[in-house]
């Protein structure tokens, strides 16, 4: 079938002739849901912690650093640069190393230590995703490339879902090349249907929510 057919077919399907241009896009939709903080939370610890992350609702400063001081347990971490976990402690604990800023370096160490530890841009309440978005603050392979992510999060970083996060940044790309969510550890079920966790990514995540 050639391509001058296979358009005639789209266009008669649509209702429009050849030279006919197309219609105009229709105007973006965007809906916040009215939705109070706590009930955010809420959501967002629920839609985690059903894909078999783990979350931790810290009532100051000292129970979140507790919280990650229990899942490092001891072993090498490397922390992202974010000023909230120097506020919160975390970059002071003895075996997190946190403040490099050059890439190789940085890739050995993400590569051989066994948590990362970050903060989070924001989070999805509706989807349980966190929202990383690439910086000198918060460079993507601390939260890749360990088999172990933490993210300690202010609860004001909690939206409810995509239309709110557009909302407050509609342009991402004017802000850095590279927007990823997180929704839960890694997983992928590509060989033989068998799910696999921590194939792509950290097998185990934790959230904190201060």
């Amino acid at each position: 079938m050639s391509r001058d057919n296979i358009l005639h077919k789209v266009r008669t399907a649509l209702g429009r002739s050849a030279d006919q241009p197309p219609p105009p896009p229709p105007a973006v939709r965007i809906a916040v849901p009215a939705v109070g903080m706590e009930d955010k939370i809420l959501s967002f610890r629920e839609r985690l912690e059903a894909l078999a992350g783990k979350t931790h609702l810290a009532l100051s400063a000292e129970d979140a650093l507790a919280y990650v001081r229990r899942v490092v347990d001891g072993r090498e971490a490397v922390a992202s640069n974010a000023p909230f976990l120097v506020e919160c402690g975390v970059t002071g604990l003895p075996t997190v190393r946190s403040g490099v800023t050059d890439r190789e370096e940085l890739r050995a160490l993400c590569a051989t230590r066994a948590v990362g530890v970050t903060s989070a841009d924001y989070c999805l309440a509706d989807t349980g995703s966190l929202v990383m978005i690439s910086s000198r603050d918060e460079a993507r392979l601390i939260s890749l490339l360990p088999p172990v992510h933490i993210a300690v999060v202010p609860r004001d970083r909690v939206l409810s879902g995509l239309d709110e996060l557009f909302t407050i940044l509609p342009k991402p790309a004017e802000r850095s090349s590279s927007m990823v969510f997180i929704t839960g550890p890694s997983r992928t079920a590509d060989i033989e249907q068998i799910l696999v966790r921590g194939v792509h990514g950290p097998g185990e995540i934790h959230v904190v929510i201060l």
